[in-house]
């Protein structure tokens, strides 16, 4: 393995051996440019070891190359760059669904496909995927579990309402949990409309319809 510079404990730093064979890395920004993400997301994911990553001297954190693209095979491969849309063309409305339950992710399927059958609808498992797609798509409509691997779906609502590239994008959540049980996620669910899942197939119809009614 190659030297790189090292910081000690009394500020000094070690040499730094130049080899050509130094690891292939990138800056945060450019990881994010790459998974469609804000940088603050990125930064998060380097935080909990999703991507493997150090710091400069500087204090700017590079990240393996090789570490996004493990991360992004995992989740379906490369990042795809979205063509263009035409002139004048009318863009169907995009969803994105982040739940990790299969049984919850088809029967919400069923409702959109349903309500909304010219709607794109995009289904991610987790909240990671849920983000690096959010921030792909910047969908019209995203609709968001609240008990998720990865993020909890309370923190990624939070994380999306505070950033402008999500500032069009509206909200629903669907949940299990009770009023009671809602309570820790108060803050971020202020102001979101929410469906419990037993109540899925008659409140979420009349939502739909109101978001498309907004998009028209």
């Amino acid at each position: 393995m190659p030297d790189f510079a090292v910081t000690c404990k009394f500020g000094k730093m070690s040499r730094v051996n130049r080899q050509s064979n130094a690891p292939d890395t990138c800056s945060t920004t450019e990881a994010a440019e790459r998974l469609g993400m804000a940088v603050r997301s990125v930064q998060l994911m380097v935080d909990r070891g999703e991507l493997l990553a150090w710091k400069t001297p500087g204090g700017h954190r590079r990240i393996l190359r090789s570490s996004l693209d493990a991360w992004l095979a995992a989740r379906g491969g490369s990042a795809p760059v979205a063509a263009a849309p035409a002139r004048n063309a009318v863009r169907p409305m995009t969803l994105l669904l982040i739940e990790d339950s299969v049984h919850f992710q088809n029967l919400i399927s069923l409702v959109v496909r349903r309500e909304l059958p010219d709607a794109e609808l995009h289904v991610a498992a987790d909240g990671i995927a849920g983000l690096a797609l959010a921030g792909r798509l910047e969908p019209d409509l995203l609709l968001v579990d609240i008990l998720l691997p990865g993020i909890d779906g309370a923190a990624l609502i939070s994380s999306l309402r505070s950033h402008p590239q999500f500032a069009r994008s509206r909200l629903i959540v669907v949940t299990a949990l009770d009023e009671a049980q809602r309570e820790p996620y108060r803050l971020a669910l202020e102001g979101v409309p929410l469906v419990h899942k037993t109540k899925l197939v008659t409140e979420l119809p009349p939502l739909l319809a109101s978001v498309a009614a907004a998009q028209a």
